[in-house]
Order: C-alpha cells, then sequence, then structure tokens
C-alpha cells in the first residue's frame, strides 16, 4: 500500500463525475477487492458509506501494525482486537499468497545462521534474492511470497508454508502452532474453505470502527486532509 498512485487516479476520476461523495476509504477497501478478484481470487461486496479521518500520519498507521517478525501470539492478540476468529486470522494472512517481501525483512533470517523454522533449499534460493545481510537502503530488492502462482489468489500459500517455505518467520509459525496448523491445513487443501473464511474475515476487518454519517470529512485528495 506504498504506491497509491492508483488510488489516486481512481479518485480524480470519481471526483471528476461526482465531487464530495466517494471517500478515500472506500476506495481503498474496493481497491483491495477488486484487485483480489482480479487475481483469481474470491469476489464479495462491501458496504459502502465510509468517511476519511480528518487527522493523518503514516507513522500511527504503521505503528497499528504488527512488526514484520511477529510471533502467533501476537499476531492473534492483534487480530482478536479486530473480532476475528483464529480461522479468520489465518485466512486473512493468507494474502501472502500474493506479492513481495522486500529483503531488508528476510536477512535476520538468514544471517549470520538461517532460521532453523526455514526449508533449507528454500533458504538457499532467498539467499540468491537477498545476498547481502545489509541491503542497500535504495535497492529494491525483494522475493515474491509464492514462487508457484506469484500473480494468482490461491491457496498455495498455505501449501508452501507446510512445507516451511513462508517468507516471514510468521508464515511457517503458523503451521508449526498447534492453534493455527488445522486451519492452515484444511486451507492447504480447500480453496473453497480458504475463500469461504477469508470473505467472511475482510466482511469484518473492513467495518471496523468506520467513520459514518457527519464524522470525518470525504476528502478532495487521498494523499491529505482538506
Amino acid at each position: 500500500m506504498r504506491n497509491f498512485k492508483y488510488v489516486d487516479e481512481i479518485k480524480a476520476s470519481i471526483e471528476s463525475a461526482c465531487p464530495g461523495v466517494v471517500s478515500c476509504a472506500d476506495v481503498v477497501i474496493l481497491s483491495g477487492r477488486d484487485g483480489i478478484a482480479m487475481l483469481g481470487g474470491p469476489h464479495f461486496e462491501v458496504r459502502l458509506g465510509r468517511r476519511d479521518t480528518r487527522e493523518f500520519s503514516r507513522s500511527a498507521a504503521d505503528a497499528i501494525l504488527p512488526p514484520h517478525d511477529t510471533d502467533v501470539d501476537t499476531f492473534l492478540k492483534f487480530m482478536g482486537n479486530f473480532n476475528l476468529s483464529i480461522p479468520q486470522a489465518v485466512a486473512l494472512i493468507g494474502a501472502h499468497t500474493v506479492g513481495r517481501t522486500h529483503c531488508i525483512h528476510l536477512v535476520d533470517r538468514l544471517y549470520p545462521t538461517v532460521d532453523p523454522t526455514l526449508n533449507g533449499t528454500y533458504a538457499e534460493y532467498l539467499k540468491k534474492r537477498c545476498p547481502t545481510p545489509n541491503p542497500p537502503p535504495n535497492a529494491v530488492l525483494y522475493s515474491r511470497n509464492d514462487r508457484g502462482t506469484p500473480m494468482i489468489f490461491d491457496n498455495n500459500y498455505f501449501r508452501n508454508i507446510m512445507q516451511l517455505k513462508g517468507s516471514l518467520r510468521l508464515d511457517n509459525a503458523l503451521y508449526l502452532d498447534p492453534r493455527t496448523r488445522p486451519y492452515v491445513e484444511r486451507m492447504a487443501k480447500d480453496n473453497s474453505y480458504f475463500f469461504a473464511t477469508f470473505v467472511e474475515a475482510m466482511s469484518i476487518f473492513t467495518e471496523y470502527k468506520v467513520l459514518t454519517g457527519n464524522e470525518g470529512e470525504i476528502r478532495k485528495q487521498c494523499k491529505s486532509v482538506n
């Protein structure tokens, strides 16, 4: 979500046709929903009418998210704060089936020694993608989260982590933890179950503490408050 240029383009088109009606919050939700569907994932309905916050702080938003090296306990507690069940939380993290992980978030699993929970063959692949423990800050070094179907939204993520081929520490930990393992195994076997549970989670996640009515504002530009 660091690259908002497409959201800006969508918002500008909407504003030209229907100014001051559709919030940036709704644009982001719809963009994510449609992006999932375009990559072969489930299409689902979302309720609209969100308003945008009058506050703006990227650092505050980042602080809400768990760190890249979070453990299962922290992850489940975080998801529980949004009223998500364990299977819903596992399904939501299945979105890692697409996208990529930057080397800056991978190297602590590779250097100076390889994380013992990481598949050895996969670790060698990651070292080729991330050949130094100190990636240059301006270099775009990364690994695809799913080498098999990198641009398809499917349950291959769960098959990968059952082989301990998850990019982030949390990925493999979800398979190794007895609380989450049964759901990882079921979603790896049943793509329909993964999709259905993912939609449940998104329905809850996207309606958590939204601003409506006269709260907040409808931003003219998503990068700044009015």
